[in-house]
């Protein structure tokens, strides 16, 4: 036979693009079957919401005034888009700690040694742990339901509601990425990824009226990234209280637009910052 027919086809290059969705979809896969396996995963990442539903709720709801209403009901509707935002902001710890988890156990090391894309374990992860987010809003809807919680918006304003909370929470879960690259254990990046989560969502809008706040805490509760996805879903949800003053501030007043640019310039800056950091610590 001539050299020409003995020649073996050499197969064309993957496109780059293609192959990074294709290994990232590969380790999302993996991450949802282990946290599969692991249920109590999903268990202990609901009790701490519903804990401060039925805290906030039955406990404080009777006395904390929203516009002009101190009832409960007015509260328990002004509440939930605020313990939304906050449980799926939450969920950074638990990515940051399964990031430094892969690395201590030599887990990272092995997909090196693997032909595919370098921003594919990273991304891989954060589509996971936004899987595990969504399964999480939803029955913490379902709780929210029951004790009596009720959009007043049509259908489409709601889901686009739980869309701009995903994106933050999508957004967030980069920078537990870059948490869980930076430190040595999966407590260290625990610890790391819920210090400053507290003071984000404490001095913000999702528990009071950002307007009985002091000055200076207003001003950073108005701007607050967090502040404006809460104030974005009280809208589209229709969760407003009656004869509530929405504050000057242009994310209070544009929220929609607010939460988009604020989780786009998240998600774009610590994704290429996490990126950057898982290559050099691998390198």
């Amino acid at each position: 036979m001539s050299a020409g027919t003995d020649a073996v086809p050499v197969a064309a290059p993957a496109n780059p693009v293609v192959q990074s969705v294709r290994d990232s979809l590969v380790v999302a896969q993996r991450n949802l079957i282990r946290m599969g396996r692991i249920p109590e995963m999903l268990i202990f990442g609901l009790i701490q919401p519903i804990m401060f539903v039925v805290l906030f709720t039955y406990v404080f709801g009777g006395s904390i005034q929203v516009g002009s209403s101190s009832t409960t009901q007015a509260y328990r509707e002004f509440l939930m888009a605020g313990i939304f935002a906050q449980t799926v902001t939450f969920a950074t710890a638990g990515a940051g700690a399964g990031i430094a988890d892969d690395m201590h156990k030599g887990l990272i090391d092995r997909f090196r040694s693997l032909p595919m894309a370098r921003g594919a374990v990273l991304t891989g992860r954060t589509i996971a742990d936004l899987v595990q987010t969504a399964l999480t809003l939803v029955v913490l809807a379902v709780v929210a339901l029951i004790v009596g919680w009720r959009a007043h918006e049509n259908f489409g304003k709601v889901l686009a509601g739980f869309g701009l909370l995903l994106l933050l929470g999508y957004a967030f879960s980069w920078i537990g990425a870059l948490i869980g690259l930076s430190v040595r254990t999966p407590e260290a990046a625990t610890s790391g990824g819920l210090i400053w989560l507290f003071p984000l969502t404490f001095i913000s809008n999702a528990f009071v009226d950002a307007n009985q706040m002091p000055s200076f805490l207003r001003h950073i509760a108005e701007w607050n990234p967090f502040s404006a996805t809460v104030q974005a879903c009280r809208e589209l949800f229709g969760n407003l209280p009656p004869g509530f003053r929405t504050p000057d501030a242009w994310p209070m007043q544009h929220p929609v637009w607010a939460s988009l640019i604020w989780s786009v310039v998240i998600l774009l800056v610590f994704r290429t910052l996490a990126v950057r950091k898982y290559r050099s610590a691998t390198a």
